[in-house]
């Protein structure tokens, strides 16, 4: 069967779903989904936790979960961020001295 793509609040009846659905036992408001199979990894008013599931098997399509801010990726930063920025040698050197003399022995 070949993995279909996913939109936000369709149903997925694919056995390779991998992500953020609604927990299908309707314990939690999303379980994470990999290769098909719910995982304990479970995810509560956006604070995720651990809770194994239910030794049956569940019923009905699995339902991708809404995207939240905590998903979407705005708070992750790119490996190459660093590189935009230009390094200031006067301020390195500064806080460098600094450093070094922060704990010297007065004489």
């Amino acid at each position: 069967m070949a993995v279909r793509p996913s939109t936000l609040g369709v149903m997925d009846s694919d056995e390779t779903a991998e992500g953020w659905y609604e927990d299908p036992y309707r314990l939690h408001q999303h379980r994470w989904i990999s290769d098909g199979r719910p995982s304990s990894l479970v995810r509560d008013s956006g604070v995720e936790s651990k809770d194994a599931p239910p030794d049956e098997a569940f019923e009905g399509p699995l339902i991708r979960a809404a995207s939240d801010a905590s998903t979407e990726g705005s708070d992750l930063r790119r490996a190459d961020d660093a590189q935009t920025n230009s390094f200031d040698s006067k301020k390195f050197w500064d806080a460098a001295v600094d450093a070094a003399t922060w704990n010297a022995p007065t004489p």
